[in-house]
């Protein structure tokens, strides 16, 4: 029985959002032990069997597997022939590694603005960006719910623009009952150990393109292709046999996680019903969704206190909710000294749903009882307006700071999309 909101903690261990889910360890171990006694640790035959089964699950004719997402988005913008030093139109709210993975090859993210009830890249500012200097377009499925997929792939036909997906929260959702993974000319998925389907750490390129796939697969070892000939510059972005084991073992949990995590929303809904200027954030109607973040919104004029007030109420309860995405990436260093590169600014849409967005704990570590106390603690916050329970002192003093920190800084390297 969990203690009366009134007293501190509500929950004495730390309840994170993005927990690794952990599948079965004997077959982990067993998958382990093969590619040990085989004496083939990197790129063998589970790394082959993880590729077919992501690109069945994708909709894809190639799956490249990558030690993590970051890399695999670098390879993909290069593979896709986006030109050196050009622009790259990215939406600003989003995990900060999308546009880091593209500044460090040299290309420049100009910031879009989104559409709030998505929280995607809106393609009407997406249009206006457009220029000589532009080498391609880059959506993000920001929190799995798709973007505007036929609009954009439009868009960027129309301008001879390559079109790339950050897809690192998108696994296992669709978007018209196709799924994730299959549009553009390719997409990116992470299996980082916060995504509900980990490879402990790792990434994947998936594509359409058998020419995009073979650049890739050359790209990720030193630009060796298949042949063992250099036909390219290249790096070392080789999946190794222990995580693609990972990677299997959790896939094959993936309808569960996602039924888990949708009954986890549910009662998130059920529990902060009727709470003023609370309200859960909604993936895209009649398709399926992966639910793997909750994500609230805090309307701070009807809720008496703004998200960061909340986030410090429930940070004294040993809530670790996480501030994604705060700010926007435009206002984070090193693109906030650099505005000249990402004209036109203020991006009003990204800047208002960063201030209202808050990730709450979810996943197979979380269940009925854990959101029970959650919902209590917010519900308990907003008819309090905010002020701190028990000893806790003012809640308004969470700092706002971090794409996905806190009050108190990001606590870990948690990544949110590319990773």
């Amino acid at each position: 029985m969990l203690p009366s909101v009134s007293r501190l903690p509500v929950f004495h261990e730390p309840l994170h959002v993005g927990r690794p889910n952990i599948g079965d360890r004997e077959k982990l171990r067993e998958k382990i032990d093969a590619a040990l006694d085989r004496r083939w640790l990197s790129m063998g035959p589970l790394v082959r069997e993880l590729e077919e089964k992501v690109a069945e699950l994708a909709g894809t004719a190639h799956c490249v597997a990558t030690c993590n997402a970051t890399i695999a988005l670098q390879i993909a913008a290069r593979a896709a022939g986006v030109r050196p030093g050009a622009e790259v139109i990215v939406p600003a709210f989003t995990w900060v590694a999308t546009p880091h993975a593209l500044d460090w090859i040299g290309l420049t993210p100009v910031f879009c603005d989104v559409d709030e009830e998505t929280a995607n890249i809106d393609p009407r500012h997406a249009e206006k960006l457009i220029s000589p200097r532009t080498g391609a377009i880059l959506g993000v499925h920001a929190f799995g719910r798709p973007c505007a997929i036929e609009e954009l792939t439009e868009l960027a036909d129309r301008h001879g623009l390559p079109l790339l997906f950050d897809a690192a929260h998108g696994i296992g959702s669709t978007y018209r009952g196709r799924p994730i993974g299959s549009f553009g000319d390719a997409e990116v998925f992470s299996f980082h150990a916060t995504k509900f389907i980990n490879s402990f750490e790792g990434g994947a390129l998936v594509t359409n393109d058998p020419e995009i796939a073979r650049r890739a697969r050359a790209m990720r070892n030193f630009g060796i292709d298949e042949g063992r000939d250099i036909v390219s510059s290249g790096t070392n972005a080789k999946m190794g046999e222990g995580s693609a084991a990972m990677g299997l073992v959790s896939l094959e949990l993936i309808d569960t996680l996602i039924e888990h995590n949708a009954h986890n929303q549910r009662c998130y809904e059920q529990g902060l019903a009727g709470v003023p200027g609370v309200s859960v954030r909604q993936q895209e109607p009649g398709e399926r969704a992966n639910h793997q973040y909750l994500v609230i919104e805090v309307d701070q004029e009807r809720a008496g206190l703004h998200a960061d007030d909340l986030f410090a109420v429930l940070e004294r309860h040993n809530v670790l909710a996480r501030r994604y995405f705060h700010p926007g990436c435009h206002e984070l260093a090193p693109y906030r000294d650099r505005p000249d590169l990402h004209a036109p600014l203020p991006l009003p849409h990204s800047e208002a749903l960063a201030e209202r967005v808050l990730a709450l704990p979810t996943g197979e570590a979380v269940g009925a009882d854990e959101i029970d106390g959650v919902c209590r603690i917010i519900r308990w916050a907003v008819e309090n307006g905010g002020r701190g329970a028990g000893a806790g002192g003012d809640a308004g003093s969470g700092a706002r700071a971090g794409n996905g920190g806190d009050g108190a800084a990001v606590r870990s390297a948690h990544g949110d999309t590319a990773d």
